[in-house]
């Protein structure tokens, strides 16, 4: 059994078909996928429906597929449908447009009903999954992590954070170690991570290729010296230019990349 955890696919498809084909995942695996799987490539409807296909898979809500559902269930509200639309929903819309309404309905209602957060332990490491991050300093660190007191600790976010948030995550340190000395890793997407990288006060890596594709980031704070938050979108929003589907598993450290080529 393995642990895979994937974000931002914004689309595209063809290139998400070739990286799970090689990781061969078996029927043991999980999988997290933090949201925006909509918008931007043009076979996002595809990309949920490949994604609900995955073994064990626990899929978040992106902060497009709310802006999907706000467009979607509140269609007298101009706001709404133009901030999907700046965003880059016609993909989107003209995808779900096409198809059958039991079909169209059926999906809208499993993105309507997607959580907000997640986390597993993998080889006795936590890791917190969050589609933009975490806001620290607003919610009491446990004097251990349980999983009642992680439950309890991530329900207590701000949705808007889990979903919009940016600066104020990957520019702020966690402090989130318990009296144990376990520090969860955060894995977030929604901040490409080049953009991550600009916030940050320690990063272990450099984010991009030397053809200026986008890498995952590893990052922590000056106290520490150790990563605690990872980025994870890869920029597929920007198409070939620069994006490249990413996808982790946790067990080994393995990354998986799969660049997004022209017309994808």
């Amino acid at each position: 059994m393995a642990t895979y955890v994937l974000s931002d696919i914004h689309g595209r498809l063809a290139p998400l078909d070739r990286v799970l084909n090689r990781i061969s995942a078996s029927e043991d695996d999980i999988f997290f996928v933090l949201g925006d799987m909509v918008d931007r490539g043009p076979h996002p409807v595809g990309v949920m429906q490949l994604v609900r296909t995955l073994p064990h898979v626990q899929v978040l809500m992106g902060n497009h597929e709310r802006l999907m559902l706000d467009a979607l269930y509140f269609p007298d509200d101009n706001t709404a449908a133009y901030n999907w639309g700046m965003n880059g929903g016609e993909t989107t819309r003209s995808e779900l447009a096409a198809m059958e309404l039991d079909p169209r309905i059926e999906i809208v209602e499993w993105a309507a009903n997607l959580p907000l957060y997640a986390h597993t332990s993998v080889a006795g490491q936590l890791y917190f999954f969050a589609h933009a991050g975490i806001r620290t300093g607003t919610v009491a660190v446990p004097h251990n992590w349980t999983n009642e007191s992680i439950e309890a600790y991530l329900h207590a976010q701000n949705p808007d954070d889990l979903l919009w948030i940016r600066e104020d995550f990957w520019g702020t340190k966690t402090h989130l170690a318990d009296s144990d000395g376990l520090t969860p890793r955060i894995v977030a997407g929604h901040t490409p991570t080049p953009i991550a990288y600009s916030l940050v006060d320690i990063a272990a890596n450099q984010p991009v290729t030397p053809e200026g594709r986008a890498l995952m980031l590893a990052c922590g704070d000056t106290n520490s010296q150790l990563a605690d938050r990872f980025a994870i979108d890869c920029a597929c929003a920007a198409g070939s230019e620069m994006g490249q589907v990413f996808v982790w598993r946790l067990d080994d450290n393995e990354q998986f990349y799969e660049a997004v080529q022209d017309g994808e």
